[in-house]
């Protein structure tokens, strides 16, 4: 009897790799074996399930998907890379209020890759993004959708303007109203700067920040009991570099720009 074919793609970690590995193409056993660092003995049981599941064929000694094969792993991959992205760490995406972010990129959040979350200490808690503003301070642009600012932000959005850092700031009408009461003077300087636009998001903010600059991609969600915390994820490949200023552009596109330090709040 046959088994079912989720049970042929999910059962194995063998059989799901060497699907995997033919997807853009037929491969030689050899080379196979090495990418899934196994031997013939071992494989050859799974292949011929998938063999007898109509999934591969085989012509001497390469092996390529058949056409139900290519039909089934093109809807399965997403899945499979979804699943991997959230199994690098479950716990601190399990416990992360997500809802902030639009649906077409939350389907999309395996774009995010091999990130690296960072929790720090106690200590440290007051420079969190620590490792994020040294990117920060060698690039070029930046851009931040935030509900808060470090006590430092001046001193620290003062050297990026030294260095010629060009920077789009769109800031929570709670974190407005704070930079006009606890830090005027230093927020004027900064209004003043032809490098720094300041932004007003008129709906709610469920999120402590994100952002992205030339060479890294950070987000910092609240947990799911609307607790925050500084342990952020913060990513450097391409793809995710992508995905962060499309999450950015959907903040910033309904975003009112900030022209006057005592310019009226936006509704509503």
């Amino acid at each position: 009897m046959k088994k079912s074919l989720l049970d042929v793609l999910f059962m194995s970690e063998k059989r799901k790799g060497f699907l995997l590995l033919l997807k853009d193409g037929a491969r030689e056993m050899e080379d196979i074996l090495k990418a899934l660092a196994t031997n013939r003995q071992s494989l050859l049981p799974q292949v011929r399930v998938l063999e007898e599941h109509y999934l591969v064929n085989h012509y001497d000694d390469t092996y390529e998907l058949t056409v139900v094969g290519k039909l089934i792993l093109d809807q399965i991959t997403p899945l499979l890379n979804t699943v991997d992205f959230f199994d690098l760490d479950i716990d601190y995406w399990g416990t992360r209020n997500l809802d902030f972010i639009p649906s077409h990129l939350l389907k999309r959040i395996d774009s995010l890759g091999k990130c690296r979350i960072i929790n720090p200490s106690i200590a440290e808690i007051h420079d969190g993004h620590k490792t994020y503003h040294e990117s920060c301070a060698r690039s070029k642009y930046l851009c931040a959708v935030t509900t808060f600012l470090y006590p430092g932000f001046g001193e620290m959005f003062t050297g990026f303007i030294a260095n010629g850092t060009k920077m789009d700031i769109v800031m929570s009408k709670n974190l407005f109203i704070k930079l006009k009461s606890n830090y005027y003077s230093d927020f004027e300087m900064l209004l003043n700067s032809s490098l720094m636009h300041f932004f007003i998001y008129p709906e709610r903010m469920d999120f402590l920040s994100f952002g992205y600059n030339d060479y890294d991609f950070v987000i910092t969600p609240f947990r799911e009991t609307g607790e925050c915390d500084s342990k952020h994820l913060m990513c450097s490949n391409p793809e995710a570099l992508e995905w962060g200023k499309e999450l950015v552009d959907h903040y910033l596109k309904d975003a009112v720009p900030v022209s006057d330090i005592n310019q009226t709040l936006p509704l509503p």
